[in-house]
């Protein structure tokens, strides 16, 4: 990446920002060097905090491996990680976040990988974008909930560029993907300069854009187990028009069908209508026991546990009715 300053260090500059990269394209086989150039509006050197504005004196680094990347952020009080970026950098320029270094962890292959773990599940890397993991021929076969609820956000462009993990680590009510990890019992790998560790998806939202990420941890993989392939569905989803708009309410509902004389499993998640993505098992509980003829008590516990708030997007009593009309529909549909 090269870049070009037009200004006076004191009074902020027009930086002009020339990059060159390798992008897939799907069907040709092969990989197409990209130039593309934009225009940032800087802050003085050492300040930020105006929209629209980034700081002049950002550190920007890149490292090579997950042990060089979790070094750097220790090194620095004011440093963040950096994914595909499509959430931070807006947050940057309305002067919600104003970090002294990015740590970009786009060429740190490991993080990158999408692969089958020794236990018959799959690991998403932290760095693996969205239009990767949509399409992934393990995904599709084996964890179609999430190819569902992936292709949902933003456009394909953005999806080149967006990751799981940092849709993850957002931690909005609303995220589409969330509901799919919750259902498919995810776990997640992080790890800092204290060591690693790994805690299931279902513990990892406390609030809207609240985590259980500690002080200087990064997320290297999400973890799909073995046990929840096989889960076919739908994610039904409103918003105020069609096209890349946040969800006013996100249904997920999935099944598995039962083996001989097992009964099927169930599986209820919800976005953008409780201060996190949630599980509602007590609605999956009632299908499984009873078959989908019991969609109207589903329905009523799915309403039930949510805690919707009354927004631009639409109300609280509108989100509590569509919790109920999404889930009838998601259960019939699978019968």
């Amino acid at each position: 990446m090269k870049a070009e300053a037009d200004g006076d260090d004191d009074a902020g500059a027009e930086i002009l920002v020339s990059t060159e990269h390798l992008a897939p394209f799907p069907g040709l086989g092969r990989e197409t060097r990209i130039k593309s150039q934009c225009t940032w509006n800087v802050a003085p050197r050492g300040g930020a905090g105006k929209r629209g504005l980034m700081r002049s004196d950002l550190d920007y680094v890149v490292p090579s491996t997950v042990e060089e990347a979790v070094a750097l952020q220790a090194g620095s009080s004011g440093a963040v990680y950096l994914l595909g970026g499509t959430d931070l950098l807006p947050q940057m320029r309305a002067g919600r976040k104003d970090p002294g270094r990015l740590i970009d962890l786009k060429r740190i292959p490991l993080l990158r990988e999408v692969r089958e773990t020794e236990g018959g599940g799959l690991s998403i890397g932290a760095a693996a974008v969205m239009a990767d993991v949509e399409i992934h021929p393990v995904v599709l076969a084996r964890y179609p909930l999430l190819a569902e609820c992936v292709k949902t956000v933003g456009a394909w462009p953005l999806r080149q560029r967006a990751t799981l993990a940092g849709n993850v680590c957002n931690a909005s009510p609303a995220a589409d993907t969330a509901v799919a990890l919750l259902a498919l019992d995810a776990t997640l790998n992080l790890v800092s300069a204290q060591g690693r560790r790994s805690i299931p998806v279902s513990a990892f939202f406390r609030g809207p854009g609240q985590t259980a990420l500690r002080p200087g941890e990064l997320m290297t993989d999400v973890i799909l187990p073995a046990a929840s392939a096989g889960f076919t569905g739908s994610y039904l989803r409103l918003s105020r028009r069609k096209g890349m708009d946040l969800a006013t309410v996100g249904v997920l509902v999935g099944k598995r069908n039962g083996k001989l004389t097992l009964a099927a499993r169930w599986r209820i998640a919800l976005a953008a209508v409780a201060p996190t993505p949630l599980r509602v098992p007590d609605a999956e509980q009632v299908l499984e026991a009873k078959g989908s003829i019991a969609v109207w008590e589903a329905a009523e516990l799915a309403v039930a546990a949510c805690r919707p708030i009354t927004d631009l997007r639409g109300s609280a009593e509108y989100r509590r009715d569509m919790v109920g009309v999404l889930v009838r529909r998601g259960v019939v549909g699978l019968g």
